[in-house]
């Protein structure tokens, strides 16, 4: 069942800028691209770096640990040494609340 939950508000976070929150157990890395707000899971599926943490180019971030690139948009690994994508979660604002949905 899908659980849609506030995680932010849109002045949290400024454009080119990424987080991470705990939210229900799990840990996710909210990113702002030029006022659009993305969220995927924040550990990286190569050897478990902050994706929140990374820097952001764009709509891709890097991981601190390792260097592998991660799109904010589609969660695909853009360049290793991750092989695995990482899980996204729809994101809703609603005013100045940012919103996730959770399974």
């Amino acid at each position: 069942m899908s659980n849609m939950v506030k995680i932010a508000m849109t002045s949290d976070l400024s454009p080119g800028t990424g987080t991470t929150i705990e939210m229900e157990d799990q840990s996710i890395a909210l990113f702002n691209v030029e006022g659009n707000f993305y969220a995927i899971a924040d550990t990286c599926t190569h050897r478990g770096g902050s994706l929140g943490e990374g820097r952001l180019n764009g709509d891709i971030v890097t991981c601190p640990k390792h260097g592998a690139h991660f799109n904010v948009k589609t969660g695909e690994v853009t360049f290793p040494p991750a092989r695995f994508g990482v899980k996204t979660f729809p994101v809703t604002i609603e005013g100045d609340d940012v919103l996730i949905t959770l399974d």
